[in-house]
């Protein structure tokens, strides 16, 4: 049975909700956590991420601090290098073309290091990222891209590790209790109305957290607000994100904000499921397209796969695969390149195609003119400029010269047999369109003017990404946001008669 009453209810149960629930917790109030789904594929996105998280670090002495099961042996084999506020200023500002919110991205940056700290000492536990964001050179691992720490067990383990602390903290949990509308008047919200075991219920609250993600897998919302061709698309993650949260927001008069055409797109496997499997997490993904040259159905290059490192291109990347002829590309690898794949490559549930000529490999690709697609990989061989050395952790500088699409780093010839490729989509992440806040993570009206008692975090909060966005960034937001939420709400609660 759910409570009747909870000083502050939390609508979600990801990594948002669950650091808002924990800081909320940690103002001595009671909590309780309104979850959707079933309990067996509860966490939200959260769950189908690798758990990569961006936060400032100064060097290793604070990845050590952080991730004290960090040996001396891979202290001592690693350039772990470091990540500056002023780098991480530097990503946001570049890959949001400057759009994103000053007042939030400061807080997302000069908060990130104390976060997850703090998520720390409720149990949560951190490694480094070997195998996705550092490759060895001179026999030294080199993390490059600024994306250095992942949650202990990928998202799964995150959100175990979240759920068990809020438990130990006292936090209640409901799953299948679907939050239908918040119950609100002239003084603020006063509750959320759920639908639970086949019976609508109210649930009085002090305030209310709103981290039930974005729009992403409401097929509607997405041709509505994204464009025509985006009800095509694959969702990465959870089915149940279906802008329940910003939905009841806008509903009592909350301020939509932030780039509503846009969404994090990736680079999917073409044959993957219409939402995220939990038994492949987020393995669907392909995103080792840096060392590989990509062709569309007609055979022809589309894109610069080299612009920048994979962190910084991937989450717009998807949108440009959907753009294109039949909303799909292939990925040509040669053996040159084959041992930089990801581990994700060699998942069972792969669309991939091998041969040992070129010839062979473009007749297999299924849709793509063949004839064209050689043409278009001659053409390539012929301008990579192979005087300048391919190093696969900077960005090498190694290109092409006189193509119409450059290749601008990490070229190398499609030469060497046997050959690869890999048919992707575009997957979607999450909808970067949302809620608007201050920097205590209260919801605005239309009018500018908090509303009392509602806070909101994570991916339906507006106004932090736009166009694109840095990698392992979403997770970071969604903590210090539900951890300013959580706190906001929790003292306001704790205040109130």
């Amino acid at each position: 049975m759910l409570p009747s009453s909870s000083d502050v209810v939390v609508v979600g149960a990801g990594n948002a909700a669950f650091c808002a629930a924990l800081a909320a917790a940690e103002q001595g109030v009671s909590v309780l956590v309104l979850e959707r789904a079933p309990e067996d594929e509860s966490g939200g996105n959260s769950r189908f991420t690798a758990g990569a998280i961006r936060c400032v670090y100064d060097g290793v002495e604070d990845l050590k601090v952080l991730m004290p099961d960090l040996s001396d042996e891979e202290i001592n084999n690693t350039d772990f290098g470091n990540y500056t506020e002023e780098k991480f200023f530097d990503d946001m500002g570049r890959v949001t073309e400057y759009r994103t919110d000053p007042d939030l991205c400061e807080l997302l940056v000069t908060r990130s290091k104390e976060t997850v700290r703090w998520m720390q000492s409720k149990g949560i536990r951190f490694a480094p990222i070997y195998g996705r964001q550092a490759f060895k050179v001179d026999g030294k691992f080199k993390f490059w891209g600024g994306l250095t720490v992942e949650a202990w067990g990928g998202g799964p383990g995150l959100v175990a590790g979240l759920t068990s602390a809020a438990s130990k903290a006292g936090v209640k949990i409901a799953y299948e209790a679907r939050a239908l509308s918040l119950i609100a008047n002239d003084d603020g919200v006063k509750g959320v109305r759920v639908r639970h075991s086949g019976h609508t219920v109210d649930v009085a609250a002090k305030c209310v957290v709103l981290a039930a993600g974005g729009f992403q897998a409401n097929a509607e919302w997405r041709t509505r607000y994204l464009g025509p061709g985006w009800d095509l698309a694959k969702i990465r993650g959870t089915r149940f994100n279906t802008g329940d949260g910003i939905r009841m927001a806008l509903d009592i008069g909350a301020m939509p904000t932030g780039n509503w055409s846009g969404c994090h797109a990736v680079g999917w496997d073409r044959n993957a499921p219409e939402f995220g499997d939990l038994a492949v997490g987020d393995n669907f993904q392909k995103h080792s397209y840096p060392f590989s040259i990509m062709l569309n159905a007609n055979g022809e290059r589309f894109v610069d796969e080299g612009a920048d490192f994979r962190n910084y291109t991937y989450a717009k990347y998807g949108r440009v695969i959907l753009m294109q002829p039949g909303q799909f590309a292939w990925q040509i690898f040669d053996q040159k390149t084959v041992h930089l794949q990801r581990d994700e490559y060699r998942i069972k549930q792969v669309t991939k195609v091998r041969a040992d000529t070129i010839e062979e490999l473009v007749r297999k690709l299924d849709d793509v003119n063949a004839e064209k697609a050689l043409e278009t990989i001659k053409t390539y061989n012929a301008a990579v400029n192979t005087g300048v050395p391919f190093n696969p952790n900077i960005k090498d500088g190694r290109g092409t010269v006189g193509l119409a699409i450059p290749k601008s780093n990490w070229a190398n010839t499609i030469d060497k047999g046997p050959f690869e490729a890999y048919a992707v989509t575009c997957g979607v992440t999450f909808t970067f369109g949302g809620l608007k806040i201050d920097p205590d993570a209260r919801v605005l009206d239309t009018d500018r003017n908090i509303i009392p008692g509602l806070h909101a975090a994570g991916e339906l909060v507006g106004g932090i990404f736009y166009f694109n966005y840095p990698g392992g960034t979403g997770l970071m937001a969604g903590s210090v946001f539900g951890k300013i939420a959580g706190t906001s709400a929790g003292r306001r609660a704790a205040q109130m008669p």
